[in-house]
């Protein structure tokens, strides 16, 4: 049995990475990114959780696999504990790569690995707010504290693209005053080190393991697309891959335009995701 009209990769080199993954899951890898894949995009980034059936399909799935590995700008622990990871049973070969890869946060053990934010990020922090100010950011804008990177959002202005365009020459001035880089995202900018992106945090996870087969990595924003450039240069190596591009989810929003070009297979948000996901679990598990 084949994978649903829905599931099934639209690409060549989309359906090589899932014969490859189904072939051999003991040494392919799932990479998920958080926020808009694994968890609805929601107002408010604290009030983000997993969507409700993630976890038990990931524990189903894990062990089946090499690894499972999430992959956020946000904080390790903070994803851990919004995607409800610690303590669950079966999730013994999943890793959160916190801030683009700077923290980790392992199930099997629960520990955390966090260095100190560098110092341009405090910085910025204490002139951002004069910033905003002065560039006369629209009502609403506020700013996510994420330790070793700042996120300025727009979503809950009256105009979210207008407001964040107002904002993107001001914080580029700001950013590449201390040292930082602006990574834009769906209503965000968000500043941050450089030389830390989803693509160097999935290659180094990568590398630390001996015989990595297919690996599936899924996304739904700009700040994926530096990991859908690492998977693809695998693919150039002859290494199978498999892209997923994790649709809107917020109505009235549409879909990250690049990312969904580069895609092998779109879902929709969340929901389809964990759909996905459930069906690679029934595949491998059964043989098919």
């Amino acid at each position: 049995m084949g994978m649903t009209e829905q599931s099934a990769p639209s690409t060549p080199a989309g359906r090589a990475g899932l014969a490859a993954l189904l072939a051999a899951p003991a040494e392919a890898v799932i990479a998920l990114d958080f926020d808009g894949t694994l968890a609805p995009i929601v107002p408010d980034p604290d009030q983000a959780r997993a969507h409700p059936e993630a976890v038990a399909v990931l524990s189903r799935l894990a062990p089946l696999v090499g690894a499972v590995v999430v992959v956020t700008g946000r904080p390790a622990a903070v994803a851990a504990r919004y995607g409800g990871f610690a303590g669950v049973p079966g999730l013994g070969h999943l890793t959160v790569l916190g801030q683009y890869g700077a923290e980790r946060w392992e199930a099997a053990t629960g520990e955390l690995t966090a260095p100190e934010p560098p110092a341009g990020v405090a910085a910025a922090r204490a002139e951002l707010p004069r910033v905003l100010e002065r560039a006369g950011a629209h009502p609403g804008t506020w700013v996510e504290d994420k330790g070793r990177a700042l996120g300025v959002h727009t979503r809950r202005t009256d105009a979210p693209g207008a407001a964040l365009d107002l904002l993107r020459e001001p914080l580029g001035r700001l950013a590449a005053g201390h040292g930082l880089m602006v990574e834009p995202g769906r209503y965000v900018l968000e500043l941050r080190p450089p030389g830390v992106d989803k693509g160097a945090a999935l290659t180094a996870f990568l590398a630390e393991r001996p015989a990595v087969g297919a690996v599936l990595y899924a996304g739904d924003d700009l700040g994926d697309l530096p990991a859908y450039a690492a998977v693809e240069k695998r693919r150039t190596d002859g290494r199978p891959g498999l892209l997923v591009c994790s649709g809107g989810t917020v109505a009235g929003e549409p879909q990250v335009g690049e990312l969904a070009e580069r895609a092998d297979l779109l879902v929709s948000g969340p929901t389809g995701l964990v759909a996905l996901l459930a069906e690679l679990a029934d595949r491998i598990g059964s043989g098919r």
